[in-house]
Order: C-alpha cells, then sequence, then structure tokens
C-alpha cells in the first residue's frame, strides 16, 4: 500500500540572510521537522545512519536543512554538478506544480550540489552551475576531498533554493507540491539509500515522483 506523507511548510521570514548558527536554530525552533528513516531496502542495503530534518520557507527561498549522524564521511566532488550521489550525500526532490516535471537537488556534506530539471532519472536537463550559485548552502565541514571510515561523525548541511528557480511565483505560491528527502551515499564504506516518504521498487530508484510525500505551504 502507497504511503503519502504530508508536512507543511511553514513561513519564517529571513532566512537566506541568516548564518548557519541561526539558521539552524530557526530552524529547529520554526521548522517543520522529518525524519529520512525508511529503509527501503533492507535486504540488500540495511545501514541506516540516523538523518534528521526541518523544512521552512521565507518569501523568496524554499530552504531544507539535515542533521546527519553515522559511520563514514566521503566527499570527492569538488565542483557542483559532480557525482554528488556517490558520496555522503543528502537530496531533496521537487515538482513542479505546472509543467509535469520535477528537480533533484543533490547536496554532499561539504556543500558541492547537483540539480536538474527531469521527466525522469533518464530524461533530465541539468542546471548549469553558474545558476546554482543561486542556491544559498551551509556545511558544518570544510569544503575539501574526505574518505573517513568505520568512525561515527555527525555533521549538518542546509540549502536554501530560490523559488522561481524551481518554476514558482513567490508571490503566489500553490497549496502544495509533492517531494522527497533522501540520504544516500553509493560509494561510501556502508552504502545507504533512505528516504522520508517510503519507495516501493526492487532496486534503489529516488527518481520514482509517484512515491513523494506532500509538502503543504504554510
Amino acid at each position: 500500500m502507497k504511503t503519502t506523507k504530508r508536512i507543511i511548510v511553514p513561513l519564517i521570514e529571513g532566512l537566506e540572510n541568516m548564518g548557519q548558527e541561526e539558521l539552524d536554530l530557526a530552524m529547529e525552533m520554526k521548522g517543520s521537522k522529518f525524519a529520512v528513516a525508511s529503509i527501503n531496502w533492507p535486504k540488500q542495503f540495511p545501514y541506516a545512519p540516523d538523518c534528521n530534518g526541518a523544512i521552512a520557507r521565507s518569501k523568496d527561498y524554499l530552504a531544507v536543512i539535515y542533521h546527519v549522524r553515522g559511520l563514514d564521511l566521503r566527499a570527492t566532488a569538488m565542483e557542483d554538478n559532480g557525482n554528488s550521489w556517490e558520496d555522503s550525500c543528502c537530496e531533496f526532490f521537487v515538482t513542479d506544480p505546472y509543467d509535469g516535471t520535477y528537480y533533484n537537488f543533490e547536496l554532499t556534506c561539504i556543500g558541492s550540489l547537483l540539480a536538474s530539471k527531469r521527466t525522469s532519472r533518464i530524461n533530465s536537463e541539468m542546471i548549469p552551475a553558474e545558476v546554482l550559485k543561486r542556491v544559498i548552502r551551509h556545511s558544518t565541514l570544510k569544503h575539501g576531498p574526505l574518505d573517513e571510515k568505520d568512525s561515527i561523525f555527525s555533521w549538518t548541511v542546509a540549502m536554501l533554493i530560490p523559488f522561481d528557480m524551481i518554476g514558482m511565483n513567490p508571490s503566489s505560491l500553490p497549496v502544495s507540491v509533492r517531494g522527497n528527502f533522501y540520504k544516500c551515499g553509493d560509494l561510501t564504506a556502508h552504502p545507504h539509500f533512505l528516504s522520508w516518504n517510503p519507495v516501493d521498487t526492487p532496486k534503489p530508484d529516488f527518481h520514482r515522483p509517484e512515491f513523494f510525500g506532500e509538502l503543504i505551504f504554510g
């Protein structure tokens, strides 16, 4: 049976002007919390780091923050639009409310970002790196290569995405859109593929909008 989780996206003024610590506090106090805890393929990939987060919006930005605690740190994608999913990575997918596409934002533990506009896993258009500079990012880790194994690490990343980058007019937002939050690390020492809303496929596949939950703008 398909599960459709719902989450309210509350308004918090001025998120884009906050530093990492101030943003973290604001999201903790006023954001809507979620857990990326669905182990969708337990036989193949049983490992599950702790991954919790919060979502909110300002007038012009959609903000998502993740807190991770678990084994390993991998960061090899130093530039945007690299292979973020292979590293220690947190992801946010969201539908365009008007044209039937969706966007995937894949943020590594050091703040490198991959993003594209898609109709499916196969059919996509990358968002140019120059445009991705508009996405505000925060990380508690320094930007640089990492390859740490078999120890426990805690880290936080956040991204603030301009609404107009994902097909929405900030002055006239839709009632809701669909989306999902993910935690992955394809080439980490302990590969894992977790989601907020469960994904019911034979093997890991986050590019399945039919398994997105609902994000309701408050």
